[in-house]
């Protein structure tokens, strides 16, 4: 049984990018853990993506919100630590969910947490970052040498015109596309995969034909909640070789 280290901010995480990686992880059997910056909140996923972030649409999956809600019943998110004080070593693989809304800049921009990163990756233990999530392994820079995606600049930019005459800067974190600055932090450009152009299909448990992963070593990358069943399998994967 292994412990997967879960950071999340208090609030503004996407629900299917920890919902859906924590419950098969769960349902085998693993220890998920979640860390808080100061462990003294029940972090909350965010809240328009259970609802539909526009007129009920562009929110998460049915399958996703149910792992959620029974998520929330769990004393693992109820009760966090704090990354500020987390011991790496009792930890078998990190989990870097991603997040578009404002509460995710607590995550994303933490220096203590990417001194977390730097710590963990030196392990040669599982590392897994799925859109947003990549940033913090940019910002900590690691990715140096390694094949990665993240959120495609595509899906970013569409995402913030159709939604930005409602919801103004709600789907741009920062004033740079997560792309851009993924792409700042590699070695060589011929390291990102942007992937299958793709805007709304999704994989399911069942159904991975519409994901994509890059892996690379211990290292598993996706870009986006459509990928999350897949790369919950291949975190599981990199966790069994031990």
């Amino acid at each position: 049984m292994a412990r997967v280290l879960v950071p999340l901010p208090d609030r503004d995480f996407d629900t299917t990018e920890v919902a859906v990686p924590w419950k098969l992880l769960v349902e085998r059997g693993h220890d998920v853990v979640f860390a808080s910056e100061r462990g003294d909140v029940k972090p909350e996923c965010d809240p328009l993506l259970l609802t539909g972030v526009l007129f009920g649409k562009l929110g998460a999956a049915d399958e996703p919100k149910r792992f959620y809600a029974e998520m929330c019943e769990t004393p693992e998110l109820a009760k966090p630590i704090s990354w500020l004080t987390v011991d790496i070593a009792r930890f078998d693989a990190l989990l870097l969910p991603g997040g578009h809304a404002p509460g995710m800049k607590q995550y994303l921009g933490s220096e203590e947490l990417h001194a977390l990163i730097r710590d963990f990756w030196k392990t040669g233990k599982p590392v897994a970052a799925i859109c947003h999530g990549v940033l913090p392994l940019a910002r900590a820079g690691v990715l140096g040498g390694k094949k990665t995606t993240c959120l495609p600049k595509y899906m970013e930019r569409s995402a913030y015109m159709i939604t930005a005459w409602k919801l103004g800067k709600y789907y741009r974190t920062y004033d740079a596309y997560v792309e851009d600055e993924v792409r700042a932090a590699l070695t060589s450009q011929s390291d990102f995969v942007v992937g299958p152009r793709v805007l709304s299909k999704r994989g399911t448990r069942d159904d991975d034909s519409p994901a994509m992963v890059v892996e690379d070593g211990a290292y598993v990358s996706a870009r986006w909640p459509g990928d999350a069943y897949l790369f919950a399998k291949k975190l599981l994967a990199r966790i069994d070789r031990g």
